[in-house]
């Protein structure tokens, strides 16, 4: 494969490198770094790449391995991420003037309740061992195979599946105690919160039953309803949707809030 080639593919890749990278790390600066030096990496290793694998499963084995480096060494952040960091987020003013800024001038700015759900589960992700969080990535949002992960994982198809097992098991028993959209009972009502303050004009309940999610949750089928949650991770580009620049905003204020949390609490 000649250089040329090369690089035309992986921009044609790089989005979706893009968004696992900062759907597993947090962080936008690490997720556009990581993609670089994916880049430089890959290129340096063209002479390689014999075609036993799929370009993509090749360049995302490169750019997981990059990943696992930055992120063995900082702690994985705590399943009530979204409490923390929303008790942060009501004591920060600053917070809430930038946001409604871009909600108010830019056309990523935009607050939608599924972005919401993508961003909750993104958030709330960082809490499972680091192999179970880029397992459920990897075969539910960006659909590779079990065979393929076992490549790009550098281990087996039994590991792989067991990944995958525990870290749904986990998800859906986080979302059954804290999703409102799944247990009306749950804890975490943000979703309808963050739309009331960003959508003041809009019924909550009503955009919230726009979303197959929330009317699927009274039938109980907690495996279903993670399908249908990753479903919705899989309709969006966190760089490059209406609520993009809304979202990464956010994102980026939960880092810093879980970091000096972490940092403060030994955890």
């Amino acid at each position: 494969m000649t250089t040329e080639l090369f690089t035309q593919e992986f921009e044609g890749i790089r989005g979706q490198l893009k968004s696992y990278l900062l759907r597993i790390t947090g962080s936008i600066a690490d997720a556009e770094d990581i993609v670089q030096d994916t880049y430089i990496k890959a290129l340096e290793k063209l002479n390689s790449f014999r075609g036993e694998s799929t370009l993509k499963t090749w360049l995302f084995t490169i750019a997981s391995n990059l990943a696992k480096d930055n992120l063995r060494a900082k702690k994985r952040w705590v399943e009530n991420v979204t409490d923390i960091t929303k008790q942060a987020a009501l004591s920060n003013r600053q917070f809430f003037e930038e946001a409604m800024h871009i909600r108010a001038t830019s056309p990523q700015g935009q607050f939608e309740v599924k972005e919401h759900i993508a961003f909750c589960f993104t958030c709330i992700s960082k809490s499972l061992p680091l192999e179970q969080q880029l397992c459920i990535f990897l075969k539910e949002v960006y659909e590779f195979k079990v065979s393929e992960i076992t490549t790009i994982l550098n281990t087996t198809e039994a590991m792989v599946k067991y990944y995958l097992h525990t870290g749904r098991s986990k998800m859906i028993d986080v979302f059954d105690g804290r999703c409102a959209l799944i247990n009306k009972q749950g804890v975490c009502h943000q979703c309808s919160e963050l739309n009331g303050i960003f959508n003041p004009k809009q019924n909550a309940q009503e955009e919230i039953m726009k979303i197959e999610m929330a009317r699927e949750a009274g039938k109980g089928d907690k495996e279903h309803l993670f399908d249908l949650r990753m479903s919705i991770l899989k309709e969006i580009d966190p760089f490059e949707s209406k609520a993009a620049e809304l979202q990464l905003h956010h994102l980026e204020h939960n880092r810093q809030v879980m970091e000096k949390y972490l940092e403060e609490n030994a955890v």
